[in-house]
């Protein structure tokens, strides 16, 4: 159990667990007969229902046009890059919180790696991809210890900048790494030292590693990490792909339609969920983060309740965060005439 429990709390973050990334989720339960259900032990039933529980919670990676828009710029990049000696471009994403920003850059990052262990299948020192994301009020020295920690490199209180730097860059240069991935980039402002310094050392590193480098993170286009000679240099050399609510049509239907063939409940009505459409897209403003929390946490009261399947009065007691429950307009009452 403690095992189990160390492979769920990986994230990624680390080696170890963008790795379990990389290979991808278990496959799901298989959906049993009436039949079959029948002749479970009370034992059995508790833990069919605790593998359809756990397979609800996974958060599920849908293709969107975004990530697929991610996907085929960042490869570009990353050809356009092969070459590149000095003055690499790079990849910015940008957009609300739970609009697919952070799955579509781990999708992108996902997809190179995939490649390179297809291209190079007897070589298994090489770390394609690394991934990090900014801590609130970050320093120089925390950003460099992150890359660091992804890496497995020990970090000493004495271990000065140099030696950090130095040991990240030996380690991503001997393991051929070609994408470097830095989530949270919202959290640097060039208007403090503290984040001018980072912004500098993110710069270093990129400078010293031969990778393309991705940012993510919230309204970049406006956002302190582009202000000034700093924010001129990275406006001046990274390629931005913003990304919002999805709006109500086919795509919007597609995503619902692709989250309902995932639910293993066994009294749902096939594409109940597709006649919700309009009410989904109104309830959440069509962020892609509000509808799977919706639709997943509605499957597991399902299955928690017994009533093995999602309706509309099971969407409405699921509490939505409040972006998506708040950025709509209240509709004013109209009048009788």
């Amino acid at each position: 159990m403690q095992e189990a429990d160390a492979e769920a709390n990986r994230q990624l973050t680390t080696l170890a667990g963008w790795r379990k990334f990389i290979d991808g989720p278990p496959p799901p339960p298989a959906r049993l007969s009436a039949d079959e259900l029948r002749h479970l032990s009370p034992t059995e039933r508790d833990l069919y229902d605790e593998d359809r529980l756990d397979h609800h919670a996974r958060m599920l990676t849908v293709s969107t046009s975004f990530v697929e828009k991610t996907r085929i710029c960042g490869r570009r990049l990353v050809l356009l890059n092969r070459h590149a000696i000095s003055a690499r471009r790079g990849l910015m994403v940008s957009g609300l919180p739970g609009t697919g920003k952070t799955s579509a850059i781990a999708q992108l990052g996902r997809a190179h790696e995939l490649l390179d262990r297809a291209r190079h299948p007897t070589v298994g020192d090489r770390i394609p991809v690394l991934y990090i994301t900014v801590p609130p009020a970050a320093t120089a020295r925390m950003v460099s210890a992150e890359f660091a920690r992804f890496l497995g490199l020990p970090v000493r209180p004495r271990s000065n900048m140099t030696d950090i730097i130095e040991a990240v860059v030996g380690v991503c240069t001997d393991t051929r790494t070609g994408l470097v991935v830095v989530d949270e980039i919202h959290n640097i402002s060039q208007r403090t030292q503290a984040g001018a310094e980072v912004s500098d050392t993110l710069k270093y590193f990129s400078e010293r590693i031969p990778a393309t480098f991705v940012y993510a993170g919230i309204g970049l286009e406006t956002s302190e990490l582009l202000v000034g000679t700093r924010g001129a240099q990275i406006a001046g050399r990274f390629t931005l792909v913003p990304t919002g609510p999805f709006p109500y049509g086919d795509e919007w239907k597609g995503l619902i339609a692709t989250m309902e063939e995932t639910l293993i409940l066994h009294d749902h009505p096939p594409r109940s969920l597709v006649k919700l459409d309009r009410y989904l897209h109104n309830r959440t403003d069509g962020m892609i983060g509000a509808l799977s929390h919706a639709i997943r946490g509605a499957a597991i009261d399902a299955i928690l309740n017994g009533t093995e399947r999602v309706t509309k009065e099971g969407l409405d007691a699921i509490p939505l965060d409040h972006a998506a429950e708040s950025v709509r307009p209240v509709r004013k009452p109209t009048r009788q005439r």
